[in-house]
């Protein structure tokens, strides 16, 4: 996910580069401790291409994880490079084309200690009645910006990096990442939300570009 507030977001850390200050909130948040954060900042991670819609593998219902293990754990490091190179706030393996129930995320603001976050098999257990409408964006979508209704709160179950399951409350901004990207797990866009007319015209604009970036 890309919001209107992440146009603000530029890096965040590099593993090739030294912690930042306040790492340590990140490990928290990663559920690494500090000799593991150290290992995560070490190990090689690798940017991966964003699939662009109306790339029709983006419409792909994506598969249960059956185990957490280290080859995951290396698709999700590649996930959060990826996603911090965009820049964005939110990734799901399929749009790095992989089919798996896979989701990375960091809301940390500009400045702030960065706040990586995983979710294996995510699942919304509840959700309020009351919407709340934000201006999403997507990395597969890019330079497209429309508002969106959802639920403001979902509470959520789930898989963390290491495969230890959660539950937890989901609220404002966290609430609408998490959202955006449970629907990538099904194959659904944000522009899915839009009127039809709306959403045949983000996407032609964004066939002309390909062609003219093929083209070029």
């Amino acid at each position: 996910m890309r919001g209107a507030d992440s146009r603000r977001l530029h890096t965040k850390y590099s593993k090739s580069q030294p912690p930042p200050q306040g790492a340590s909130a990140a490990a928290r948040a990663a559920g690494l401790d500090a000799r593991r954060f150290s290992e995560y900042l070490n190990s090689n991670m690798a940017i991966r291409d964003i699939l662009i819609a109306p790339d029709p593998r983006l419409k792909t219902v994506s598969d249960p994880v059956d185990t957490v293990d280290d080859d995951l754990r290396a698709l999700m490091d590649d996930m959060l490079e990826t996603m911090y190179a965009a820049p964005g706030i939110g990734l799901a393996a399929i749009q790095v084309g992989v089919p798996v129930r896979v989701i990375v995320m960091d809301l940390a603001r500009e400045g702030d200690a960065p706040e990586p976050r995983f979710f294996v098999n995510p699942e919304i257990l509840d959700q309020s009645d009351t919407l709340t409408s934000y201006a999403e964006g997507c990395l597969s979508v890019p330079e497209f910006y429309e508002d969106v209704e959802r639920p403001d709160t979902v509470r959520i179950r789930y898989l963390d990096y290491h495969g230890k399951p959660c539950e937890e409350e989901a609220r404002d901004l966290f609430a609408v990442c998490i959202q955006h990207e449970m629907d990538h797990l099904e194959g659904i866009l944000f522009v899915d939300h839009l009127s039809r007319l709306k959403r045949a015209s983000i996407l032609k604009k964004l066939q002309k570009s390909r062609r003219l970036a093929t083209a070029g």
